[in-house]
Protein backbone atom coordinates (compact mmCIF):
# COMPACT_ATOMS: atom_id res chain seq x y z
CA UNK A 1 0.00 0.00 0.00
CA UNK A 2 1.20 3.46 -0.87
CA UNK A 3 1.70 5.76 2.11
CA UNK A 4 -1.36 7.95 2.77
CA UNK A 5 -0.87 11.55 3.87
CA UNK A 6 -3.46 13.42 5.91
CA UNK A 7 -3.20 16.94 7.26
CA UNK A 8 -5.44 18.40 9.93
CA UNK A 9 -5.33 22.19 10.21
CA UNK A 10 -7.16 24.57 12.45
CA UNK A 11 -6.89 27.12 15.19
CA UNK A 12 -5.78 26.44 18.74
CA UNK A 13 -8.60 25.00 20.82
CA UNK A 14 -10.55 23.47 17.93
CA UNK A 15 -9.60 19.86 18.68
CA UNK A 16 -7.06 19.18 15.94
CA UNK A 17 -4.88 17.17 18.32
CA UNK A 18 -7.78 14.96 19.42
CA UNK A 19 -8.67 14.42 15.76
CA UNK A 20 -5.09 13.34 15.04
CA UNK A 21 -5.21 10.85 17.93
CA UNK A 22 -8.42 9.37 16.48
CA UNK A 23 -6.78 9.07 13.04
CA UNK A 24 -3.66 7.56 14.58
CA UNK A 25 -5.79 5.07 16.49
CA UNK A 26 -7.78 3.90 13.46
CA UNK A 27 -4.66 3.44 11.35
CA UNK A 28 -2.78 1.58 14.11
CA UNK A 29 -5.79 -0.66 14.70
CA UNK A 30 -5.72 -1.56 11.00
CA UNK A 31 -2.08 -2.66 11.39
CA UNK A 32 -0.38 0.22 9.58
CA UNK A 33 2.84 1.94 10.49
CA UNK A 34 1.79 5.44 11.60
CA UNK A 35 3.71 8.66 12.13
CA UNK A 36 2.06 11.74 13.62
CA UNK A 37 3.64 15.17 13.93
CA UNK A 38 2.03 18.18 15.55
CA UNK A 39 3.00 21.81 14.98
CA UNK A 40 1.41 23.97 17.66
CA UNK A 41 2.58 27.48 16.81
CA UNK A 42 0.66 30.00 18.91
CA UNK A 43 -2.14 27.50 19.54
CA UNK A 44 -3.02 28.80 22.99
CA UNK A 45 -3.53 32.28 21.55
CA UNK A 46 -5.77 31.22 18.68
CA UNK A 47 -2.90 30.59 16.29
CA UNK A 48 -2.58 28.00 13.56
CA UNK A 49 -2.24 24.32 14.46
CA UNK A 50 -1.11 21.72 11.93
CA UNK A 51 -1.05 17.96 12.43
CA UNK A 52 0.42 15.51 9.95
CA UNK A 53 -0.77 11.88 9.94
CA UNK A 54 1.05 9.49 7.62
CA UNK A 55 0.28 5.77 7.44
CA UNK A 56 1.21 2.80 5.29
CA UNK A 57 3.31 -0.37 5.27
CA UNK A 58 6.40 1.55 6.38
CA UNK A 59 6.50 5.27 7.09
CA UNK A 60 9.94 6.76 7.63
CA UNK A 61 9.08 10.37 8.48
CA UNK A 62 6.05 12.21 9.91
CA UNK A 63 6.02 15.38 7.82
CA UNK A 64 3.77 15.75 4.75
CA UNK A 65 5.49 17.64 1.96
CA UNK A 66 3.82 20.26 -0.24
CA UNK A 67 1.72 18.71 -3.00
CA UNK A 68 1.52 15.32 -1.23
CA UNK A 69 -1.55 15.37 1.06
CA UNK A 70 -4.32 12.95 0.07
CA UNK A 71 -6.75 14.64 2.45
CA UNK A 72 -6.64 18.10 4.02
CA UNK A 73 -9.04 18.38 6.95
CA UNK A 74 -9.55 22.05 7.81
CA UNK A 75 -11.47 23.11 10.90
CA UNK A 76 -11.68 26.70 9.64
CA UNK A 77 -11.91 28.34 6.17
CA UNK A 78 -8.78 30.47 6.28
CA UNK A 79 -6.71 27.51 7.47
CA UNK A 80 -7.95 25.54 4.43
CA UNK A 81 -6.76 28.36 2.17
CA UNK A 82 -3.44 28.68 4.01
CA UNK A 83 -2.56 24.98 3.57
CA UNK A 84 -4.27 24.07 0.26
CA UNK A 85 -0.90 23.96 -1.53
CA UNK A 86 -0.09 20.78 0.44
CA UNK A 87 -2.87 18.90 -1.36
CA UNK A 88 -2.18 16.37 -4.13
CA UNK A 89 -3.69 17.08 -7.52
CA UNK A 90 -6.41 14.44 -6.91
CA UNK A 91 -6.71 15.07 -3.16
CA UNK A 92 -9.71 16.40 -1.27
CA UNK A 93 -10.17 19.28 1.15
CA UNK A 94 -12.77 18.73 3.86
CA UNK A 95 -13.49 22.12 5.38
CA UNK A 96 -15.63 23.30 8.25
CA UNK A 97 -17.41 26.39 6.95
CA UNK A 98 -16.51 28.50 9.96
CA UNK A 99 -14.73 31.83 10.27
CA UNK A 100 -12.35 32.54 13.13
CA UNK A 101 -10.53 35.83 12.78
CA UNK A 102 -6.76 35.58 13.32
CA UNK A 103 -5.11 38.25 15.46
CA UNK A 104 -4.16 40.59 12.54
CA UNK A 105 -7.82 40.65 11.45
CA UNK A 106 -9.11 41.03 15.01
CA UNK A 107 -6.92 44.10 15.61
CA UNK A 108 -7.72 45.66 12.24
CA UNK A 109 -4.30 45.17 10.60
CA UNK A 110 -5.62 42.80 7.91
CA UNK A 111 -8.88 41.79 6.26
CA UNK A 112 -10.36 38.31 6.25
CA UNK A 113 -10.48 37.06 2.64
CA UNK A 114 -13.89 36.75 1.01
CA UNK A 115 -15.16 33.72 -0.95
CA UNK A 116 -12.53 31.31 0.40
CA UNK A 117 -14.48 28.13 -0.23
CA UNK A 118 -15.57 29.23 -3.70
CA UNK A 119 -11.97 30.11 -4.60
CA UNK A 120 -10.71 26.75 -3.31
CA UNK A 121 -13.33 24.92 -5.38
CA UNK A 122 -11.89 26.45 -8.56
CA UNK A 123 -8.65 24.46 -8.09
CA UNK A 124 -9.48 21.59 -5.73
CA UNK A 125 -12.08 19.00 -4.83
CA UNK A 126 -13.70 20.60 -1.75
CA UNK A 127 -16.28 19.20 0.64
CA UNK A 128 -17.68 22.01 2.78
CA UNK A 129 -19.85 21.43 5.82
CA UNK A 130 -21.14 23.62 8.64
CA UNK A 131 -19.98 21.14 11.26
CA UNK A 132 -20.48 23.50 14.18
CA UNK A 133 -24.19 23.93 13.35
CA UNK A 134 -24.60 20.16 13.03
CA UNK A 135 -22.76 19.58 16.31
CA UNK A 136 -25.02 22.15 17.99
CA UNK A 137 -28.09 20.26 16.73
CA UNK A 138 -26.65 17.08 18.24
CA UNK A 139 -26.27 18.86 21.57
CA UNK A 140 -22.68 20.13 21.87
CA UNK A 141 -21.01 22.55 19.42
CA UNK A 142 -17.58 21.49 20.72
CA UNK A 143 -17.81 18.09 18.98
CA UNK A 144 -17.74 19.69 15.52
CA UNK A 145 -14.24 18.22 15.08
CA UNK A 146 -15.68 14.71 15.33
CA UNK A 147 -18.37 15.65 12.79
CA UNK A 148 -15.53 16.60 10.38
CA UNK A 149 -13.77 13.28 11.10
CA UNK A 150 -17.02 11.54 10.15
CA UNK A 151 -17.10 13.38 6.83
CA UNK A 152 -13.44 12.49 6.20
CA UNK A 153 -13.97 8.85 7.18
CA UNK A 154 -16.16 8.29 4.11
CA UNK A 155 -13.07 9.00 1.97
CA UNK A 156 -10.80 6.62 3.83
CA UNK A 157 -10.31 2.87 3.93
CA UNK A 158 -11.69 1.95 7.36
CA UNK A 159 -15.05 0.49 8.44
CA UNK A 160 -17.52 2.75 10.20
CA UNK A 161 -17.68 0.36 13.16
CA UNK A 162 -13.90 0.59 13.59
CA UNK A 163 -14.08 4.39 13.71
CA UNK A 164 -16.82 4.22 16.37
CA UNK A 165 -14.68 1.84 18.46
CA UNK A 166 -11.56 4.01 18.21
CA UNK A 167 -13.51 7.15 19.11
CA UNK A 168 -14.81 5.33 22.20
CA UNK A 169 -11.24 4.47 23.19
CA UNK A 170 -9.79 7.93 22.45
CA UNK A 171 -12.12 10.68 23.66
CA UNK A 172 -12.68 11.46 27.35
CA UNK A 173 -15.06 8.86 28.86
CA UNK A 174 -17.86 11.32 29.65
CA UNK A 175 -17.91 12.49 25.98
CA UNK A 176 -17.92 9.08 24.24
CA UNK A 177 -21.62 9.00 23.36
CA UNK A 178 -21.83 12.58 22.03
CA UNK A 179 -18.62 12.15 20.01
CA UNK A 180 -19.86 8.89 18.49
CA UNK A 181 -23.14 10.57 17.55
CA UNK A 182 -21.22 13.51 16.05
CA UNK A 183 -19.07 11.11 14.01
CA UNK A 184 -22.16 9.30 12.70
CA UNK A 185 -23.81 12.61 11.74
CA UNK A 186 -20.74 13.59 9.71
CA UNK A 187 -20.45 10.13 8.20
CA UNK A 188 -24.06 10.24 7.00
CA UNK A 189 -23.66 13.58 5.19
Amino acid sequence: METKNIMIVGVGGQGTLLASRILGGITRQAGFDVKISEVHGMAQRGGSVVTYVRYGEHVSEPIVEEGCADVLIAFERLEALRYAHFLKKDGVIIVNDQRMDPMPVAVGMAEYPENIIEDLKEKHHVVSVDAKALASQIGNPRVFNTVIIGVAAKRMDFAKEDWIKVIGETVPPKTVEINQRAFEAGYEL
